[in-house]
């Protein structure tokens, strides 16, 4: 029996659920008459600040250091659009949208050596296993989602392929198409000059009509029908419906300016796919490094450190008033994420080491309670004092505002695994 793309997505999303049903039916799954907040998102752009970006020098602004002996904050601090709730001098922009946003100023983990580790947890939700590889955070949610439209993606990266971002035992249907160009879309979507349209539809002829005819003869091969939807997939996006989107010059000239340099096209860009159908968009801000080492600031990496937030600054509020213009604000959910933060103490050359025990967040939209800040740390940022929010809870509270609920269970193999580890979303979020 062939089973069409989108019905096999369908069945696809609903899973593990229903392979509970059948094959795990002897597994009680108390977790699902528990009742989840709801937000009203249905779309996530999750931006990503790859190196750890030192959250008392945004986010959570502290006393002046010196960049030297005295710790503290290497920037002065403004007022926002929230009362008593203070962001460094270098997010002005940011500032004044605040009250479209959470800040989560206590975010923490225990993973403080390795940046790739790290990531990992972050993207993820949990430590490395030696015999389960978990999905990430964009991959559960184009398991949990799929695309709006079958001729978009449910998952799309802006950087470099890397297993943090891998779909794990969710299988290859579910993971991403990345991009390092933003001009030209995918690499492999574009036919070359000497392949014609009709040469093309019969080349995916042959292909469909040999994995029917494989399929037809290996009916209990899973993987080939996975397979054949990934291909069908790949040959609908290599459509205009999807690579029109990569022709910024749609946009005026007014709003590209608005959004600045190419971590903001990336951001425009961003905005484009979410209305084109879009799950879910990881847009990497450590592609090109303006100081010379990304928000990863040991050393000399904090001299120049203003231009990146800067860069952040203009890209992400003018994202937020963009999405709210379009009337995409409550039913897309913007994230700021790193792998850590950094201490208030200066290093040796002047930069900062890492710091996992508290560090910050940024969630937007979504249908979410914003206009808060969540969470108090120390005089220096270091200890939490109040609010505690743990990575599996951060992970949750996205789900829930993705109308994801956190606790459903997933199988690898026959393996019952929970979208996140025991995570619980963060009442405060939601209204």
């Amino acid at each position: 029996m062939k089973i069409n793309r989108r019905s096999f997505l369908q069945q696809s999303a609903l899973g593990s659920a229903s392979l509970a049903g059948t094959q795990h039916g002897l597994i009680a799954n108390a977790a699902e008459t528990v009742s989840y907040p709801k937000g009203s998102a249905d779309a996530c752009i999750f931006i990503w600040l790859g190196g750890g970006a030192a959250h008392i020098d945004t986010f959570d602004p502290k006393k002046r250091g010196d960049g030297k002996k005295v710790p503290g904050s290497y920037y002065n601090a403004i007022d926002t659009a929230l009362p008593r709730v203070q962001v460094t001098e270098h997010l002005p922009n940011t500032a004044k949208i605040l009250d479209r946003c959470i800040l989560m100023r206590t975010l923490s983990h225990d993973i403080e050596a390795q940046h790739g580790a790290a990531t990992n947890l972050v993207h993820t939700g949990r430590k490395p296993s030696e015999t389960v590889i978990y999905p990430s955070l964009g991959s559960i949610v184009s398991h949990q989602l799929g695309p709006k439209d079958d001729r978009v993606p449910s998952y799309v990266v802006m950087g470099y392929p890397n297993i943090a971002r891998d779909p794990g035992f969710l299988g290859p249907q579910h993971g991403y198409i990345y991009l390092t160009q933003i001009e030209t879309g995918p690499n492999g979507f574009t036919l070359p000059t000497d392949v014609s349209s009709s040469r093309q539809q019969r080349r995916e002829a042959l292909l469909a009509n040999w994995n029917n005819h494989y399929i037809e003869r290996q009916p209990e091969n899973q993987q080939a029908e996975i397979q054949r939807a990934v291909s069908e997939q790949a040959f609908q996006m290599a459509g205009p419906k999807f690579l029109n989107v990569f022709n910024l010059e749609n946009e005026t000239d007014g709003i590209r300016r608005a959004y600045g340099s190419e971590f903001g096209q990336r951001c425009l860009l961003a905005r484009r796919l979410v209305q084109s159908g879009d799950s879910f968009v990881e847009v990497s801000f450590n592609l090109n490094f303006l100081n010379g080492t990304g928000w990863d600031t040991h050393n000399d990496g904090q001299l120049r450190q203003h231009l990146l937030i800067q860069d952040l600054d203009q890209a992400f509020a003018q994202l937020v008033k963009d999405l709210e213009k379009n009337r995409l604000l409550d039913s897309t959910l913007v994230v700021i994420a790193t792998e850590f933060g950094r201490p208030a103490a200066f290093d040796s050359g002047g930069g900062r080491g890492h710091q996992p025990g508290a560090f910050s967040g940024v969630l937007a939209g979504g249908g979410l309670h914003t206009g808060q800040a969540l969470g108090t740390t120390d005089e220096l940022a270091k200890e939490i004092i109040d609010t505690p929010i743990s990575i599996p809870d951060f992970h949750a509270t996205i789900h829930c505002a993705l109308g994801i609920r956190p606790s459903r269970r997933l199988f690898a193999g026959e393996r019952p695994i929970p979208i996140t580890d025991h995570g619980k979303p963060v009442p405060q979020c939601f209204s």
